[in-house]
């Protein structure tokens, strides 16, 4: 049986696979594909019970709710022409004033990539995937503009600027996301080239007031790896109406925990709790992994941050 992105896969098996004195195995719920029921995928994405049908759903939402982080690939290069349309589709997404404030690095060269896995503390999927996007916030290309123009550029030194490229940027690669999943590739986000961002930018020449956001490796899933679909926080703790309500509540922490714990033995990877292991994310600044020194860097790399 195969997991791809886009063939439905049952919650049950057909019972003639298994022998008849034997239950049909149930395959875990994080295995159900793009394809698969609307209340299958959403019980699979909160594992919470009697998930029910929604009353609008389509083939679009059905892909955006199956979507998980790949990071075992085959070896096979991305065919001809679908970085462009990646990069089409990332074009396509909503920019801030039409500043178009990102672009985006190919990086497939075997050494290049070992170097930057290097920044990321050895991530394997790095060099196993045939691509890394390496996507910028750019305000460098502005800078030129106004230089050739004459034209004053003081805007690009205030911070409100650099989020506008930071988010520029993220919507334009999560547009990547879906597309290549759609193609049938499997993609995994990168934050960790922030670990040192001005190795990142000594590596791929970035100028002055460029910073790389984060890395996206795309490739064909090896399908001899079962990728679930992570759980993710019950909607009763992120959406508020009207109003920022109460949120919070230790039963659906606890909940959540639970769900995380189960989809991390149907991986077969480490049980950890996902209140544990969020609360030692943040607990310091030595548990950034070098990012605590980011306002740094990005005075190093050209931007005022006023």
């Amino acid at each position: 049986m195969t997991h791809g992105f886009l063939g439905a896969e049952p919650l049950l098996p057909d019972a003639t696979e298994t022998a008849p004195d034997k239950p049909a195995p149930r395959p875990a719920l994080s295995e159900v594909g793009a394809g698969a029921p609307a209340d299958a995928l959403l019980r699979a994405r909160y594992r919470e019970a009697a998930t029910p049908a929604p009353p609008h759903w389509n083939a679009v939402i059905g892909q955006i709710v199956s979507h998980r982080s790949v990071r075992r690939y085959r070896p096979d290069p991305l065919p001809e022409g679908i970085v462009e349309t990646l990069v089409a589709a990332g074009q396509s997404a909503a920019t801030s004033s039409n500043l178009q404030t990102w672009s985006v690095i190919e990086v497939s060269d075997p050494a290049r990539k070992a170097r930057l896995a290097e920044v990321t503390g050895g991530q394997k999927h790095i060099l196993e995937a045939p691509t890394l996007l390496v996507w910028l916030a750019d305000l460098e290309r502005l800078g030129r503009l106004g230089a050739e123009r004459a034209q004053p550029v003081e805007g690009l030194d205030y911070l409100e600027t650099l989020f506008v490229g930071i988010i520029d940027a993220a919507l334009a690669a999560q547009n990547a996301v879906l597309a290549a999943e759609s193609l049938g590739l499997g993609t995994v986000y990168i934050g960790a080239l922030r670990n040192d961002p001005e190795r990142v930018a000594r590596e791929l020449g970035l100028p002055a007031k460029v910073l790389p956001v984060f890395g996206l490796c795309v490739g064909y899933p090896d399908e001899s790896v079962v990728t679930g679909i992570k759980p993710r926080l019950s909607p009763s703790l992120v959406l508020h109406r009207e109003r920022y309500g109460e949120g919070f509540t230790p039963e659906a922490i606890a909940a959540y925990d639970a769900a995380i714990q189960d989809f991390q033995g149907e991986q077969a990877i480490p049980q950890v709790p996902w209140s544990r292991q969020a609360l030692a994310r943040v607990a310091a600044p030595q548990s950034l992994s070098g990012r605590d020194r980011i306002r740094d860097a990005l005075t190093k790399l050209g931007f005022a941050l006023r």
